[in-house]
């Protein structure tokens, strides 16, 4: 079996866009990615840096995102390069855009105008607030999003002191968020145009995608009308809790079941069946109390030795593992989900392969990101045969 076969344009920067393009070309999609002439993807000014030196070509935001693809330098707001564009749009699959809705049409770039020019193109448009509604020409941050997706204030939820304010998630987390949904929305709409149907307009809200991934806390307002109770009091009893040796994990309570597994863990204590600890009502309403008692416990025992004891007992613990820890876990390296990729200008980088295992896929080798506009004489050549063009 082949790897996907299909041909993406993407005209998005920085995450949310250039995220759903890295997980189609990972796959083996040619993704051809339309930078501006000099400038380029803004999250080529982001960094990381190596050794905090600033250079486009080596931002490690830009290196993971766009693995696999293939760079043309473009100016939309040109007419000869939106021709250009029309061009490789012609016989694409799918074109992934972020501009602010109303923006591309203005250029002639709508989806209207890319439907006539070709009825099987799959547009996948990822806007904050989405193509619709009050919010819809609303322009917003990582920040904005993240706490008009409700997911904010319930952060945080484990952290030592409860009682401080709602935070914002890490990173750019809620954009990978929307990348993710729309990659997942991509795929679906060209199922659906190979089943017998047309290409569509993929509508991407990523406020909207953020929420979504939050299934548990914020549903309980829908189902109860009640808001939930960001300080833990009445959740599932999560309790993170640092060890002696400094490392963190979370222990989890949310049946008798669990209870009593991590209650031999710690050794059957007297008072963890005394009341009020000795009923899943009486932890709920004691938790504060109850989270003392864990954290003392915990710091009798390192990381490793509180999750293995509890294991055994079949009940639930997690380690929070630092970076450092990831990348030593012997798990993600016996799957080999590091790969090194060699860059002409950032050098040799260990990256995160995508989490799939295909066995009777074949995926491409891969490829580093590319330079600003290192593929335009390769994917214009034909398209613009009187001159070469430069980044």
């Amino acid at each position: 079996m082949e790897a996907l076969n299909i041909k993406v344009v993407e005209l998005a920067d920085f995450v949310a866009g250039p995220y759903c393009g890295k997980l189609l070309s990972d796959f083996g999609a040619d993704v051809i990615k339309i930078e501006r002439p000099g400038v380029g993807d803004r999250s080529r000014q982001a960094g990381p840096f190596k050794d905090d030196v600033p250079n486009p070509e080596a931002s490690g935001t830009f290196l993971y995102l766009n693995t696999n693809k293939r760079s043309v330098t473009l100016d939309i707001e040109d007419e000869d390069d939106r021709e250009i564009l029309l061009g490789l749009l012609r016989d694409a699959d799918v074109f992934i855009e972020d501009s602010m809705p109303g923006e591309l049409a203005r250029l002639g770039l709508g989806y209207e105008d890319l439907r006539r020019l070709n009825p099987r193109l799959v547009v996948t448009s990822i806007t904050p607030f989405g193509q619709t509604g009050p919010y819809r020409d609303y322009k917003a941050h990582h920040l904005n999003l993240y706490h008009a997706s409700g997911q904010g204030y319930l952060l945080p939820m484990w952290a030592v002191d409860l009682n401080v304010p709602p935070c914002q998630g890490p990173g750019y987390l809620g954009y990978f968020d929307g990348g993710m949904a729309a990659a997942t929305a991509t795929l679906a709409a060209l199922f659906a145009r190979d089943a017998g149907g047309r290409g569509q307009h993929v509508d991407i809200s990523v406020q909207h995608a953020m929420m979504n991934q939050e299934r548990s806390q914020l549903r309980r307002f829908f189902d109860d009308g009640v808001s939930p109770n960001r300080t833990g009091k009445g959740r599932l009893l999560e309790s993170l809790v640092e060890c002696k040796d400094g490392e963190f994990a979370v222990v989890i309570l949310s049946s008798q079941q669990q209870w009593e597994g991590l209650w031999r863990a710690m050794g059957k204590p007297e008072w963890g069946m005394q009341p009020p600890f000795d009923t899943q009502k009486g932890r709920s309403d004691n938790y504060h109390a109850l989270r003392l008692k864990l954290a003392e416990w915990a710091r009798t025992v390192t990381q490793d030795e509180l999750f293995h004891s509890v294991q055994r007992e079949g009940s639930a613990a997690a380690p929070i593992l630092t970076a450092e820890g990831v990348f030593g876990f012997e798990q993600y390296r016996a799957r080999g989900h590091f790969v090194s990729i060699e860059h002409p200008v950032a050098g040799t980088l260990e990256y995160v392969r995508q989490p799939t295992r295909l066995p009777n896929v074949e995926l491409p080798p891969l490829r580093p990101a590319p330079l600003l506009g290192q593929h335009n004489d390769d994917v214009l050549a034909g398209l613009v045969p009187s001159r070469t063009r430069a980044g």
